[in-house]
């Protein structure tokens, strides 16, 4: 490596080492949110970017950040974490890349069942989407994740796979309705008592609060539908770093903004 390349680099890595000390040192003051949602973007554009010769290789490294960010949140005292890790639109991508994701959601989700920390940690996982679509091992797969920590209350992890927004809300709508006619009601008394409460409990997310704060990496500046119900009062961060990259500085940054905020609930 040129010498002056490699001196910039440990000045920038010093550098960083001092500000994430004083940002970790500032948050303590905090406004610490307790769901925080976030859309993992970018593997695809970091294995590029990077130089691999398989983009399934950026998403095994977007994997194993979800680890390191999970540890964050615990330190930090965040009680509810909701990440989207694939679409119903990403089942539009080429058959072998939709086959590698499914394959390391697959075997990450095998994994949890017997991660000591997760056990130790009390970290309930619930998955979010339409689970039906996916193959059937995977849907086996998340049953177990689900069924080995379905008593913790510590923590929750909710994984948002197979989800679309707009979907989510149509099976909700499609529940309250399914529930109200078993009951005898008609629909214009249906329509007449329809209100919030009565489709929010028909939610992925059903009892548990919205996400104060929704993250997105990779510089793209849009929802692209994730928890569109829930996120009508989250504060929203966006952040150009792809998410295989994303450090702990970019994690306390969007606290720290996120604190800095007055929420006003559209008051």
């Amino acid at each position: 490596m040129n010498p002056l390349k490699h001196l910039k680099n440990l000045i920038e890595r010093r550098f960083y080492e001092l500000y994430q000390k004083q940002l970790e040192s500032e948050a303590g003051t905090w406004n610490i949110p307790k769901h925080i949602g976030v859309i993992l973007d970018g593997n695809r554009r970091y294995a590029k970017a990077s130089g691999l010769d398989n983009v399934i290789k950026g998403h095994y490294e977007g994997a194993d950040k979800l680890e390191e960010v999970l540890h964050w949140c615990d330190e930090l005292g965040v009680e509810i974490f909701s990440i989207w890790i694939f679409s119903l639109d990403n089942f539009n991508r080429a058959d072998d890349e939709v086959e590698g994701i499914l394959g390391l959601i697959e075997r990450k989700m095998r994994e949890l069942v017997t991660i000591k920390g997760l056990h130790k940690n009390q970290i309930k996982v619930r998955a979010m989407g339409q689970i039906e679509r996916l193959p059937q091992s995977l849907q086996e797969a998340i049953k177990q994740a689900e069924e080995a920590t379905k008593d913790y209350d510590n923590f929750i992890l909710n994984v948002a796979v197979a989800y679309g927004g707009r979907e989510e809300i149509i099976e909700a709508f499609r529940g309250h309705l399914n529930a109200e006619s078993k009951s005898g009601k008609d629909i214009n008394e249906i329509a007449d008592e329809l209100s919030v409460d009565k489709i929010s409990q028909y939610l992925y997310t059903s009892n548990l609060p919205d996400p104060e704060l929704i993250i997105r990496t990779s510089g793209e500046v849009r929802l692209s539908g994730f928890l569109l119900w829930q996120s009508v009062y989250s504060e929203f961060y966006f952040c150009d770093t792809y998410w295989p990259s994303f450090r702990k500085i970019d994690f306390l940054r969007a606290i720290r903004d996120y604190s800095h905020r007055k929420r006003r609930f559209g008051k």
